[in-house]
């Protein structure tokens, strides 16, 4: 009798085992032994994550096995990077994002046109290398209405701006009543498609753009629940515009219940920015910035605050030593920035504009998220696996802005948990918080989330573009992985299309709304009405 027990007992057992061993083995992808990082929870521990069907099905420190296998010793598993701010929206672009870490990269600045959406995001679908998201625009928008741009150019999503760029009223037209609400109804068709907010480089319009159409502008934002990330109206400048810049969206916002981002804010005045941003996040409102670790930023040469009587007479800048061709090297002198800034005002330029010394201590700063602002290089719409050789040269943030974050916090003593948040989970978190699923469920390793994972060296993981060479890829990351796909292993992309949209689900209908000819005809008031509406006269004297 116990001989049959014990014959039963061996069976169970040996039933339990193999049973179990079917489960671990049932993970398509298992990440061993790596120190996993939650930003959200601040979870900090050796252990293995197991993934399946494109999400993290378990955390833990039991073995478990799968089909594929990465060993993460000695390396940090944490969550895919996130850039709102990404610019080069394309097959090469991604490539050198990926190589970085980057599993997300969206343009939330210059956006896509309004009128494109749907065909920007089908373009992109089970072709992309990394998830891919896209902002409504703003300077598109007023470029359809005041520059009569309309075909195929504005197909190419942010790209569009190198040739939307050449022409001027976009920057320079005020909008009325009739152009102005056609500006509006197009960035509410992008909402309407699912873009996912608005973004506005109001920097660039500041000689165009009233203030009434910027308030409008976040109404519209604010119907749908949703962001508008903006290039405020003095950036770049000194710390007083900028300043001010910031406060006219925060403004806004306040005054719409709505949300908003202030992009690049690491420029002359960010402390105070930065106080702002804090204090308004300790009494919740969805308000965020962005910052990249680099002292010189890049732009086209055409952009109004470039203008000499801006930039050099102003501001006090020299052009030969703070605007610099990313392509020759060469700094401009003032006869061919001139020349260039009339002919040739879509060309890249690269711009000096704060302390290198910086760059560290944006990295610290908390409730702020890493955006690169990536820049694109010719051939700009070139197959993902085209010869290095026969690439441009662009700003050294397209390539290597993740890592360089990594290599200047271990040189700094800044917190890991730190740089992982302002990577991913800083960025996530507000995005999610405006109903956006796609970021509920990234920017955390954590049961359940969408496997978007970074595996990487925290000793040697760095970046190796220069502003000579832009656009050499970073190393130190062990693995990639998109959506539960490996995308690279040891430094080399591996060809595959695992990129998923990040948007909202269309709507059936808009949410447009009219501005009145009473509110566009105020801002051409030369004078104030002898009682203001709602508020009684004063008695007495």
């Amino acid at each position: 009798m116990l001989s049959k027990s014990i014959t039963t007992l061996t069976t169970l057992i040996m039933g339990v085992a193999i049973a179990s061993t079917a489960v671990a083995k049932d993970y398509d992808l298992v990440i061993n032994n790596g120190r996993v990082m939650d930003p959200e929870t601040l979870y900090d521990s050796v252990a293995n994550v197991g993934i399946k069907d494109g999400r993290i099905a378990v955390i833990t420190k039991k073995k478990i096995t799968g089909k594929e296998t990465i060993d993460a010793t000695g390396h940090v598993v944490a969550p895919g990077f996130i850039d709102t701010h990404f610019h080069w929206q394309a097959p090469l672009g991604y490539r050198f994002g990926l190589r970085d870490g980057l599993t997300s990269p969206m343009d939330l600045e210059m956006g896509c046109p309004g009128t494109t959406i749907p065909e920007w995001y089908a373009a992109r679908e089970g072709v992309t290398l990394s998830n891919y998201g896209c902002a409504v625009s703003h300077e598109f928008a007023r470029a359809i209405v005041h520059d009569g741009v309309s075909g195929d150019v504005l197909l190419n999503g942010p790209l569009a701006a190198l040739e939307t760029r050449k022409g001027t009223g976009w920057a320079m037209t005020k909008s009325d009543y009739d152009s102005g609400n056609e500006v509006l109804r197009i960035i509410d068709k992008g909402l309407q498609d699912g873009a996912i907010g608005i973004g506005s480089t109001v920097g660039y319009m500041r000689n165009g753009l009233t203030t009434r159409e910027m308030f409008e502008a976040q109404k519209v934002a604010a119907r749908y629940g949703r962001h508008l990330g903006a290039h405020t109206r003095f950036t770049p400048d000194d710390a007083d515009h900028e300043n001010v810049g910031a406060q006219e969206v925060i403004a806004n916002a306040l005054a719409l219940d709505a949300p908003v981002s202030i992009l690049h804010f690491n420029n002359p005045g960010w402390r105070l920015t930065q106080e702002l941003i804090q204090r308004l996040q300790e009494q919740g409102f969805n308000v965020w910035g962005e910052i990249y670790p680099y002292a010189a930023g890049a732009t086209t040469i055409g952009a109004v605050f470039l203008a000499e009587d801006n930039w050099v007479d102003r501001l006090g800048h020299k052009y030969e030593d703070s605007i610099q061709d990313p392509v020759t090297g060469d700094f401009y002198t003032s006869e061919t920035f001139a020349d260039a800034h009339k002919n040739k005002p879509a060309s890249q330029v690269v711009v000096y504009k704060m302390p290198e010394s910086d760059a560290a201590k944006w990295l610290t700063l908390k409730g702020v998220a890493m955006a690169s602002d990536a820049m694109f290089a010719p051939p700009y719409f070139g197959a993902w696996d085209t010869p290095a050789d026969q690439i441009g040269n662009t700003h050294p943030r397209t390539a290597g802005a993740r890592a360089k974050a990594l290599r200047l916090g271990r040189e700094n003593d800044i917190p890991l948990m730190q740089l992982i948040s302002i990577l991913s989970y800083n960025s996530a978190k507000p995005l999610g918080d405006t109903g956006l699923k796609a970021m509920q469920e990234r920017g955390r390793m954590q049961e359940g989330m969408v496997a978007d994972i970074v595996v990487f060296d925290p000793e040697t993981v760095t970046d190796n573009s220069t502003y000579a060479q832009g656009l050499i890829p970073s190393t130190g990351f062990k693995a990639v992985v998109v959506n539960g796909t490996v995308s690279v292993r040891d430094d080399e992309l591996l060809g595959v299309f695992p990129g998923q949209p990040i948007r909202f689900e269309p709507e059936a209908s808009p949410r447009f709304e009219p501005v009145s000819e009473e509110a566009w005809d105020l801002q051409f008031s030369t004078g104030m009405p002898d009682i203001a509406p709602g508020i009684p006269p004063k008695g007495g004297n």
